[in-house]
């Protein structure tokens, strides 16, 4: 019996180390065969094929969660149902990720960003598929967040993954990543063009000859997959029944400024309500049950803050504001123009609250549809408080607005404006509107940049100096890593050693710097050939001096964790071409400018190969 199980055994490794060749056989061939573009070309199809695969799952598992126990909610009343739903999703998510990810999967976008900039473009594999169950259970329960950032992540996870079976490059697999995350948004909007721009905005990857066919190719076929499976209806139904005029251009104006001012808002909130959940409370089940407790109080007080609320959004397009109490306590005032005014105010103030709530407690979705919400709810309030009750003869479109809203409320949070007037236009149809979504969007984007230089994904990068850009300088600088410059050939010595033992050590060292460190390894000064040759050839003095008499002070010490950024400052800053590399005060090693210069062009030449 046991020598059976042994050649089974041996069988099976025969078979995978002969799938094995196999497989490396066929990459041999395709390398061969098939230019590197080309290929680029047929992953990116795969790519944006699976990415809107993955799209279509995660909307339908969302309707069939979210339909099924929401079926027999009453319209007409208070529905305490919505005081358990949102906290059971937050539960079943958080063991699901606990259980069975095993891994923190929240911050979908932020997370694809240090993928990009600090871990070659590389992906878990199962980032292919634990955001879309995690984040259908989160929103189907009630979650008041947006499916798109799970998906950004899963698309790119799927162009990651794909890169990497193929064994391409880092340059390539970053172009996949992007096509990943742009036939996520393409797929779940409908939007192509957004796609595309969400890529070049958002994850800030450049767009050149060799990227931008990918990109286009996932995008068009992801985008495409979802026309033919959910038909040609847009994402939101808006039919433009009053045409935008420009004496409303100094009221756009005005809607742009208030759309910068909610998204610094719903940032900040953001923001304070992340580092409330992750710094004072330890625990993940403390984390559930406040974060739970919190969203089911707001959802039941606030229904249209249920799950990613583009019912209200669709209501508000289809002028019917009424309907906005629908579901709630307060049905009866939906005809009361000062209620209504204050709820949709109070939506406003609030979303960012659920949002964080729901991620906070350990639900996982995205920013992006909450920033869509929270724009088309402000966009009306503008509109229906200056109609009703500031200037009644002023005859503003509260459609139109609303629409406007979305776009200005989006270009600020993300700080992506080109893909906010694109993405609002192929979800609504409403390219009539093209000139005022500019002018919202690019206003509302200008306003935040005021107060807040980055986007609510790219800010916890930028803090810590991992944030790749477009500007080419720090993006390079950002992909360098400490340890691909640490030199580490230098003769150590002790404080303690005569003058003779350290002309030793001069005889067999190639390098003019010696760093002297103690017994336990702290960095304590360093000896500079040039400074110790008035007196390395003086017999006399070989035993009278120490190292400690004639050591220096470095001009300044590098941290070994920080970015190359900062480690270039202090090259300009002090002038020098060598300086040690410390770990809380252990020497390290040496980092040279020259071998930073020559890594810097090195890189430089492999991500600019068009």
């Amino acid at each position: 019996m046991i020598q059976e199980e042994t050649v089974t055994a041996k069988d099976s490794a025969e078979n995978t180390e002969g799938k094995a060749d196999l497989w490396i056989r066929f990459l041999l061939w395709r390398e061969k065969h098939i230019k590197e573009k080309s290929f680029v070309i047929v992953l990116a199809f795969l790519t944006g094929l699976l990415g809107g695969i993955a799209a279509l799952l995660l909307k339908f598992l969302i309707h069939i969660i979210s339909s099924s126990i929401t079926e027999n909610i009453s319209v007409t009343g208070a529905n305490y149902m919505y005081l358990v739903y949102p906290f059971i999703g937050i539960i079943l998510t958080t063991l699901y990720v606990k259980f069975f990810v095993k891994d923190n999967i929240s911050h979908g976008v932020t997370r694809v960003l240090y993928a990009i900039s600090q871990n070659k473009s590389r992906l878990k594999p199962h980032n292919m598929y634990s955001s879309v169950i995690a984040s259908a259970m989160t929103i189907g329960f009630g979650g008041s967040v947006g499916a798109e950032g799970p998906i950004v992540a899963t698309g790119a996870s799927i162009g990651s993954n794909l890169g990497q079976l193929f064994k391409m490059s880092p340059r390539i697999l970053m172009i996949l990543v992007g096509c990943g995350a742009a036939a996520g948004i393409a797929g779940i909007f409908k939007a192509p063009i957004a796609g595309v721009l969400f890529t070049i905005e958002v994850l800030m990857l450049d767009l050149t000859t060799v990227s931008v066919m990918p990109l286009l190719i996932s995008s068009i076929t992801a985008a495409t997959l979802a026309y033919i499976f959910t038909g040609y209806d847009l994402e939101f139904f808006f039919v433009q029944s009053e045409k935008f005029v420009t004496q409303r251009i100094p009221f756009v104006i005005l809607l742009g400024i208030s759309c910068g001012l909610v998204s610094l808002y719903f940032t900040r909130v953001m923001n304070m309500m992340e580092n409330f959940f992750k710094k004072k409370l330890k625990s993940q089940w403390q984390r559930g049950l406040i974060g739970g407790v919190l969203l089911a109080v707001l959802i039941f007080l606030f229904p249209p803050l249920y799950g990613e609320g583009y019912s209200s959004i669709n209501e508000l397009l289809g002028g019917a504001p009424s309907s906005i109490v629908d579901s709630s306590m307060f049905y009866s005032d939906g005809n009361n123009n000062w209620f209504i005014l204050l709820f949709i105010g109070c939506i406003v103030l609030f979303k960012a609250f659920a949002t964080s709530a729901t991620n906070g407690g350990g639900g996982v979705g995205g920013t992006f549809a909450p920033s869509l919400y929270v724009g088309c709810m402000t966009g009306f309030f503008f509109a229906f408080l200056l109609n009703t009750f500031i200037a009644p003869g002023i005859g503003l479109s509260t459609k139109n607005f609303a629409l406007m809203g979305m776009a200005g409320v989006m270009s600020g949070v993300m700080h992506a404006p080109l893909m906010a007037i694109f993405l609002t236009a192929e979800m609504t149809g409403g390219y009539d509107l093209f000139l005022p979504l500019l002018i919202v969007s690019t206003i509302s984007y200008g306003t935040i940049k005021l107060f807040e230089p980055y986007s609510i994904y790219t800010m916890r990068l930028a803090r810590r100096g991992e944030l790749l850009t477009h500007h080419k300088d720090r993006a390079v600088l950002t992909l360098l890593k400490m340890d691909s410059v640490i030199e580490q050939d230098f003769i150590k010595v002790r404080p303690e050693m005569n003058l003779k033992q350290m002309v030793d050590a001069i005889s067999r060292s190639n390098r003019n710097l010696f760093p002297v460190v103690d017994s336990e390894g702290t960095l304590l000064g360093i000896v500079l050939l040039d400074e110790i040759r008035n007196i390395m050839f003086r017999p006399d003095l070989y035993k009278r001096m120490h190292v400690r008499r004639f050591m220096s002070a470095p001009p300044a010490k590098i941290e070994i964790n920080e970015s190359m950024e900062k480690v270039m400052k202090t090259f300009d800053d002090t002038g020098a071409w060598n300086l040690p590399v410390v770990d809380n005060g252990k020497y390290i090693g040496f980092v040279s400018k020259s071998k930073i210069f020559n890594s810097y062009r090195r890189v430089l030449r492999h991500y600019s190969d068009d």
